[in-house]
């Protein structure tokens, strides 16, 4: 009985980080606009703080797995936190003495923080669920918090930025930060009092990260997910630029509303894998939804633009829908959103199966992944400006990685032990 209830607690404990986790990713994006007011900033310097975050995985993926090889996941997840807090305490700061390179500072931090959170709670997960099929069920649960971060964080910091006529700085969005202040010394105390069960973890070793890609499965996967990246981010990214064009002529405002509901729909399809993932394997979840991914880009390439539908907006300031019409091809990639919300959980479970003393490391070569999409999405950023929509072939050649995965580079090999 003791068991059943500190496992529920620690998975009510990794859920709860889950939502930490797209709470203070989200940030960055919003706060680009108070960014741009308080330091006088471009557009492309007011993302920086975005980039940042990015950039923070590519360099703790890594060293996060190994402290937790070292650590275990209880006293990394607490060490995270701390960082969590002091980055965000810098983005407030950042306000005050009114120091863009101290906000920048700051996301990066913060970025260090989501990494190595997002390098504790998928595995944890995976290994609370005992791995297949229930692992890969609570980390769609799991996923499905994550969404509900990103939706309350948007709802959050389009009312404060909505309340105001002109955004005068970082001072205006105070609350927010102040939230996720909270947010994280609650999770503190609740994760130094909860009692979590650590797997059995190998020696840090530099050999475990060759140990751990010598297994096909994981390596390919590993791929995977870096390609993922550019799937699940590349399509509303430059849909938004795209209904912006003089062949559509949406406002940048309106554009934004309809992109939003692309992570609508992921929250809802994490909702929905969440509730069938113990009843489906990962591998045919994700062959299905990549397969179906595959289509509606093609669609949302070639679907002539004097066809279109109406597709909602979400106006997240006011709490109201919003209707559109838009060329159909645009729908097809808003529908995206229900594949890509599966891909990620589906993914990891499939490429850790079977690592063993591996997961760890693992885990951190994962989160390294995540810097596909700066990669990824810059490729297709080059190829927009030169010939449109035709620059969706980057993300249809990820779907289509993704779903040779599933089909076939997930198979496990047995592999002889040094």
């Amino acid at each position: 009985m003791s068991n059943k209830k500190s496992n529920f607690l620690a998975i009510a404990i990794m859920f709860f980080l889950f939502f930490m986790i797209a709470f203070v990713t989200n940030l960055c994006s919003p706060m680009a606009t108070v960014v741009k007011q308080q330091f006088g900033a471009s557009e492309l310097m007011g993302q920086v703080g975005n980039y940042a975050n990015f950039i923070a995985y590519l360099l703790m993926g890594i060293p996060a797995g190994m402290l937790i090889a070292k650590f275990g996941y209880k006293k990394t997840a607490l060490a995270a936190v701390v960082v969590g807090i002091i980055g965000i305490s810098l983005e407030f700061l950042s306000g005050e003495i009114e120091s863009y390179g101290v906000y920048v500072l700051g996301a990066f931090i913060s970025g260090l923080c989501m990494c190595m959170l997002n390098t504790v709670v998928n595995p944890m997960l995976n290994i609370l669920g005992g791995g297949g099929k229930k692992g890969n069920q609570l980390i769609q649960i799991g996923g499905s918090f994550n969404s509900a971060g990103a939706v309350v964080v948007y709802i959050l910091m389009g009312a404060l930025v909505g309340t105001v006529t002109e955004a005068t700085g970082i001072s205006d969005v105070t609350p927010a930060l102040f939230l996720a202040l909270f947010i994280f010394a609650l999770a503190f105390v609740v994760i130094l009092f909860t009692k979590i069960d650590e797997p059995e973890q190998a020696p840090v070793q530099l050999s475990l990260i060759g140990g751990a890609l010598k297994h096909r499965h994981f390596a390919l996967g590993a791929l995977a997910i870096f390609l993922y990246m550019g799937l699940e981010v590349g399509t509303p990214t430059y849909m938004i630029s795209y209904l912006q064009s003089p062949a559509v002529g949406i406002s940048m405002e309106v554009a934004a509303l309809i992109a939003a509901v692309y992570w609508f729909l992921m929250f809802i399809g994490r909702t929905i894998g969440g509730a069938i993932g113990g009843k489906v394997s990962s591998r045919a979840m994700v062959g299905t939804v990549a397969a179906v991914a595959c289509v509606l880009v093609a669609l949302g390439i070639f679907l002539p633009s004097t066809i279109t539908v109406s597709v909602p907006g979400i106006d997240w300031a006011n709490l109201k829908v919003i209707w559109v019409p838009v060329p159909a091809g645009m729908a097809a990639f808003l529908l995206v959103g229900l594949c890509t919300s599966v891909m990620w959980g589906g993914i990891y479970n499939m490429a850790v199966e079977g690592l063993g003393k591996y997961t760890a490391v693992a885990s951190g070569i994962f989160m390294t992944m995540v810097f596909g999409c700066a990669v990824m999405v810059a490729i297709q950023a080059a190829l927009y400006d030169k010939i449109g929509l035709y620059s969706y072939v980057v993300p249809l050649a990820c779907g289509a990685y993704i779903l040779f995965y599933a089909l076939v580079g997930s198979r496990v090999k047995k592999i002889e032990e040094a």
